[in-house]
């Protein structure tokens, strides 16, 4: 398929992950990209593992900070003079009790998770209203549900997650289209390094993980593609769930 050609995309989180995924995804099938990352090194691993003659810029980007969001989108348009899709896949991820949670931590959960996001979408949009073009942000099933142990990573989530469906209905009007996807497990090196608390209840983690085994990147790539693509043209504002049934109860 060759649903992006002629298209621009712009992928944060692109140095490993679904991030990575999704970039090799959207540049198989014809985008332009602007690969943003704070990991250098990662973002080269990614350009080198696409496909031959994709074309593709790379930034060094810190999400929390708006002037350098700003700065990752103005690449874009001097690289490619346009932006038709912006995949905001950048994130952490924290399992703590709440009450230990220190002020550090959630505030830099919420910087990365959801202050990105919205940095990243507020220096987006004008180029998307003139290229009519799409938003698909990563929210999760934490954003669906609670989940213990997870309170700040949940509370980001579900905030990326209505702030994209308000970012559809307001937008609607100027053929912008905004989507979440929201994984349940998936095998990338943010779930590698995932640890319980001390003294976690299991009895309460349950839902937390899913029935089947968890997803590979390139399954929630898959999706990415396809609401990115003109075959999702009537889709927008939906939260679409890729867990395993871990959300269907």
């Amino acid at each position: 398929m060759n649903r992006f050609t002629d298209k621009v995309a712009l992928v944060t989180g692109a140095a490993s992950g679904i991030g990575r995924a999704t970039a090799l995804r959207l540049g198989s099938e014809g985008a332009k990209l602007l690969l943003a990352d704070i990991n250098e090194e990662g973002l080269g691993e990614t350009v080198a593992a696409l496909d031959d003659g994709v074309q593709s810029n790379t930034f060094t980007l810190n999400v929390t900070d708006s002037k350098n969001c700003q700065q990752a989108v103005d690449a874009c348009i001097a690289a490619y003079g346009r932006l038709d899709i912006l995949c905001n896949i950048a994130g952490i991820a924290l399992c703590q009790h709440m009450a230990e949670i220190t002020d550090e931590q959630w505030h830099r959960m919420v910087s990365i998770n959801l202050d990105g996001v919205f940095f990243m979408c507020r220096s987006a949009m004008p180029h998307l209203i003139a290229s009519k073009g799409s938003i698909v942000n990563m929210s999760s099933s934490a954003g669906i549900e609670g989940q213990a142990y997870n309170s700040a990573y949940c509370a980001t989530k579900a905030g990326v997650l209505m702030f994209t469906k308000s970012l559809a209905l307001e937008y609607s009007k100027q053929e912008v289209r905004a989507n979440a996807v929201c994984p349940g497990m998936v095998k990338t090196p943010l779930t590698d390094n995932f640890n319980l608390p001390e003294n976690a209840d299991m009895s309460l983690l349950g839902r937390m993980f899913p029935l089947l085994e968890g997803a590979d990147p390139e399954e929630i790539a898959a999706a990415v593609a396809y609401l990115s693509s003109e075959e999702a043209r009537f889709v927008t504002g939906i939260a679409l769930p890729i867990d395993g049934a871990q959300t269907a109860g």
